[in-house]
């Protein structure tokens, strides 16, 4: 590789790692708007794994606007992060692939600990506005109450 293509790759994975971390961010904060400008027009989330619902970004913010209502506190916390950049040939495409860890503990209203863990799955788009997710897959391996 050039140094060129290696720098575009850094940047590349810059950038998505800011996506990533502000999907954790946008949850955390319930900042449903910032959720939904994460994705592409076309965008999808899979909760299912975790007991959720699936269908495009815009209606799953929805649903979990309603959701997280039962966490008043909650911090996702995102990592051991594998970015898999699709390859054009030796330069850096336009998709990636990233699986990623994750611990996320919640307190519900009454004062009561609700902690799960598991591994996200996000497909992302380099679009004009830069990096954009076009799906999230959550599978949760734990709970604990």
């Amino acid at each position: 590789m050039t140094q060129r293509v290696d720098l575009a790759n850094v940047m590349d994975r810059l950038a998505i790692d800011d996506v990533v971390t502000g999907y954790a961010v946008a949850v955390d904060d319930s900042d449903w708007a910032a959720y939904r400008a994460l994705f592409t027009p076309d965008g999808r989330a899979d909760y299912r794994g975790s007991g959720g619902v699936e269908g495009p970004a815009s209606e799953v913010a929805d649903w979990l606007a309603e959701t997280m209502r039962l966490f008043p506190v909650r911090q996702h916390l995102i990592v051991n992060r594998r970015v898999r950049l699709h390859d054009l040939g030796g330069g850096p495409g336009d998709d990636a692939t990233v699986r990623a860890d994750y611990v996320n503990p919640m307190r519900f209203a009454s004062g009561e600990d609700f902690v799960c863990g598991g591994r996200y799955t996000f497909t992302l788009r380099r679009s004009d506005d830069g990096w954009l997710l076009r799906s999230v897959v959550v599978e949760e391996k734990w709970r604990r109450t």
